[in-house]
């Protein structure tokens, strides 16, 4: 799968976002090591802090089906129908995605038109995870 096939499923998952609130709409295309695709969208909450972001809806749904080695993750997001140039992932989902993604790990980053590609390494440097646990 090609990194703008993948944007583009993230686009469309984008159409899925229930930001009523922000009207920051989010859509996230996840790809598993298997080649399956796992999308998601930020569902916000009145409550604020229940709300959950589109990459680690798609992380949570493809752990729940049993996928747990993934590749690349294609992020889209911006204020009602317009999209940004760029969606980077907050760091709670840099941190969920770190404990499934080693530093090769693909962010593909922008819109359909313009895409910016950094990996887990470089977004995420210095980062905690089970090594540190010493498990």
């Amino acid at each position: 799968m090609t990194d703008k096939e993948l944007m583009e499923i993230a686009v469309k998952a984008r159409e899925m976002s229930y930001s009523p609130y922000s009207n920051f709409r989010v859509g996230a295309a996840l790809l598993g090591l298997s080649g399956k695709v796992y999308t998601g969208c930020n569902v916000e909450n009145a409550g604020y802090t229940p709300t959950n972001c589109a990459e680690r809806t798609a992380l949570f749904k493809a752990i729940s089906e049993g996928e747990h080695e993934f590749t690349a993750i294609a992020i889209v997001g911006g204020l009602g129908d317009t999209l940004n140039d760029l969606c980077a992932p907050c760091g709670v989902c840099r941190q969920a995605l770190s404990e499934f993604c080693d530093n090769s790990f693909r962010f593909i980053l922008g819109n359909p038109k313009e895409i910016k590609v950094v990996t887990m390494g470089e977004i995420l440097p210095y980062s905690f995870g089970k090594g540190d646990l010493k498990l």
